[in-house]
């Protein structure tokens, strides 16, 4: 009887480490303000961590989309201006390769595939962040950028994306 006990206890805890996480998301701007734009639920695969958003009222066309490295969408100064989202801090870098790059590449974990925006605001595509672990989401925010991202750090720095549009806190 303890035998068994003991292997249900593991089936339960194996399959409660693998649960889905839901992430709500928020358009932020530079005063705080949030409007909710839906939600990503991120799943582990055998290939990685899937994350499948349901977003809306986002501009059409091709979006940068990464982890951030605080569990934060506050808004913060630099150089005397307050940033959207800021809080959040730079892309998720454990490493410290301090190096933009794709997600399956070789430099920020938290670099991941652009999100597609149809011409009605939103978004259902799923993408697949290989690198990625449920372990890493911990104290963490995922960030929709403004523009797109080459996942390059030329020409322009962090893939030439844009300002913060959205942000949500990843709650375990």
């Amino acid at each position: 009887m303890k035998i068994i006990s003991l292997s249900i206890l593991f089936a339960l805890s194996a399959h409660i480490a693998h649960a889905d996480v839901t992430v709500p998301m928020h358009l932020v701007d530079d005063k705080g303000n949030t409007k909710p734009a839906g939600q990503i639920v991120i799943s582990e695969s055998a290939y990685g961590l899937v994350f499948t958003p349901a977003i809306e009222g986002l501009t059409p066309g091709v979006h940068g989309f990464h982890m951030h490295e605080n569990a934060s969408c506050a808004p913060k100064e630099q150089n005397g201006k307050m940033i959207p989202a800021l809080t959040a801090g730079g892309h998720y870098d454990p490493q410290g390769t301090k190096r933009h790059s794709s997600p399956w590449g070789d430099g920020h974990l938290g670099d991941l595939p652009a999100l597609i925006i149809g011409d009605d605001g939103k978004t259902t595509q799923p993408v697949l962040a290989p690198r990625l672990k449920t372990a890493d989401l911990k104290g963490r925010s995922l960030m929709i950028h403004l523009g797109a991202d080459n996942h390059s750090d030329h020409p322009a720095p962090l893939g030439g994306g844009g300002s913060r549009l959205a942000c949500g806190v990843i709650r375990d």
